[in-house]
């Protein structure tokens, strides 16, 4: 057994030393100015994401979940309304749409990549289709060229959840650039995180981007004059600060983050462990614990996309809950993203959907487990993660 290390699975310490003078010079810049909310640092930073982004216009907000909250209000998405989008995802994904009185339907991951199975969106449109909200999960897009495809031909709009996504690429698009409205997140644990909530919103649309600032601002336009009724989602100069100076950095950030998943392939395949990765037939359900034995210990993450920035670098085990016990007493930081998919939770209940409905996104929610993936992950940390995966499986034979 490896000598005991420590491993936290994100360690923004060590991001943080190295941008210090930075980001206290952007702070103290902003606290100069005594201008706190919107105002030149937030155009700044709006201007900064929608380039990264390939897009027109960024139009900051309070939190990822506001952007998300924001899209819906400017498309007028109520009670009535249906929008689709994947069980398998953070909760404000489906309490967003919820919130705004419409109905989520969900649709089944593909299991290969944990996004909606795009395949299957066109069967579950109806009359009352007004959305299809695709997640972009762990920093992989979704399928979106039949996502599109679907939305031209019922007139749908498409809001991209980009959370944990910003930088991810696939035929050369980023994320957030295809649809309506792309949605990100700067919560302090995603891959361009602020030093709090924030979140913001890209569009290729002047008229809806110009909704979307009015909706942000309480609806009104001008100054105390509400033609509609919208929210406190404005972004803090501060955040704004912080996102702008560390987008500087974020291609090397990323960078860093898929050398540390090569890695973890490469330690993966050196292990001894029987290892497949979630492209592999069979289905990536069948474990070697459901196996009988003859299916893989672990499941590693497969890119289909051109540009997987790894937010999350996630496998599939099985016993999961035990491996994720052992990892935590051997100082090992990890996380279960998500235990209990949407469909399942008991806020959706009058949804009528019972275990079963959707079985990848269960399957998922049970096997799925995620590794420390941060920049900043060395050589001697990443091989000790392996080494205790492996020493697990080999005690339980």
């Amino acid at each position: 057994m490896s000598q005991k290390i420590n491993v936290p699975l994100l360690d923004l310490h060590a991001q943080y030393r190295t941008i210090k003078p930075e980001i206290e010079k952007a702070v103290a810049e902003v606290l100069a100015s005594q201008q706190f909310i919107l105002g030149p640092k937030v155009t700044e930073c709006e201007a900064a994401i929608a380039k990264y982004s390939n897009v027109a216009h960024g139009v900051g907000a309070s939190s990822g979940t506001d952007t998300l909250l924001m899209c819906l209000m400017a498309e007028n998405i109520g009670p009535g309304d249906e929008v689709i989008t994947t069980p398998y995802t953070f909760f404000a994904t489906a309490g967003c749409i919820s919130r705004v009185g419409a109905k989520p339907v969900f649709v089944d991951v593909n299991p290969a990549t944990y996004n909606i199975n795009a395949a299957a969106i066109e069967a579950a449109v109806t009359p009352r289709t007004k959305a299809i909200m695709p997640v972009h999960l762990y920093g992989q897009m979704a399928d979106m060229d039949p996502i599109m495809a679907v939305a031209q031909k019922h007139k749908l709009t498409v809001i991209e959840d980009a959370a944990q996504a910003i930088g991810a690429e696939d035929k050369g698009r980023r994320a957030g650039s295809i649809g309506h409205y792309g949605s990100f997140s700067f919560f302090p644990s995603k891959n361009l995180g602020a030093a709090g909530d924030g979140g913001m919103v890209v569009t290729n649309d002047a008229a809806r981007a110009e909704k979307l600032r009015v909706v942000r601002a309480h609806g009104s336009k001008p100054k105390y004059y509400h033609k509609i009724i919208g929210g406190n989602f404005r972004l803090d100069s501060i955040q704004a600060a912080i996102v702008t100076v560390k987008l500087a950095h974020l291609d090397s950030w990323t960078k860093a983050r898929q050398n540390n998943a090569r890695r973890y392939d490469r330690l993966f395949a050196e292990s001894g462990l029987k290892i497949a990765d979630s492209g592999a037939s069979p289905r990536p359900g069948l474990l070697a614990q459901r196996a009988g034995g003859d299916g893989a210990h672990v499941i590693t993450p497969k890119v289909f996309g051109s540009r997987h920035i790894f937010n999350q670098y996630v496998i599939r085990v099985a016993p999961r809950d035990a491996l994720k016990a052992y990892l935590d007493s051997r100082g090992i930081g990890t996380e279960i993203y998500y235990p209990v998919p949407m469909h399942l939770q008991e806020c959706f209940a009058s949804l009528g959907h019972r275990t079963g409905a959707f079985p990848e996104s269960e399957a998922a929610a049970r096997e799925t487990l995620a590794l420390p993936i941060y920049p900043e992950v060395s050589e001697e940390q990443a091989r000790y993660v392996v080494e205790c995966v492996r020493d697990f499986f080999l005690a339980a034979k």
